[in-house]
């Protein structure tokens, strides 16, 4: 077959990228959420050694509250993977660009939210906190798009 008349979506944004990219997410969160649960908390307790914090009006050790946000990242990441596992599926039955944008937002929307407090958690830098809520804006509009591509016939 020529190779300038072929019909094959652009690198990048076939229904197997995204499959293979959700696959990918989910088998990371999974052992970030097996880590959280036995032994993240032995690599991060010298961080936060004497250090409270306060969770929904109570006072908890600083390790207990981080924790919670290591673990707040890999379930928002395995969601995400999941996602764009069936995104791949609805690619493949509907080539639109709309789901190609949304597909997108919603992969740098988790490297952003979950990478931002994986990296806040392991390193202590608080400030990696304040970019959080991009890769959450990001999902957002990626899952409005996804939404938008799926009711919508045009490509």
């Amino acid at each position: 077959m020529d190779q300038t008349t072929s019909t094959a979506p652009p690198c990048g944004s076939g229904a197997n990228h995204w499959a293979r990219v959700g696959a990918a997410l989910v088998g990371v969160a999974i052992v970030m959420g097996a880590w959280a649960a036995h032994g993240l908390d032995r690599a991060i307790t010298p961080l936060y050694e004497g250090i409270t914090k306060t969770v929904a009006g109570q006072t908890v050790p600083g390790v207990t509250k981080y924790i919670g946000d290591f673990k707040t990242a890999a379930e928002y990441q395995l969601g995400q993977g999941l996602g764009l596992m069936l995104i791949g599926l609805l690619l493949a039955h509907r080539p639109q660009q709309t789901l190609r944008m949304g597909a997108w937002c919603i992969l740098m929307g988790t490297l952003i939210f979950s990478g931002s407090l994986y990296g806040l958690v392991l390193t202590g830098i608080t400030r990696l906190g304040a970019i959080t809520p991009i890769g959450g804006v990001l999902l957002i509009v990626g899952w409005a798009l996804v939404a938008s591509g799926a009711s919508t016939g045009r490509k």
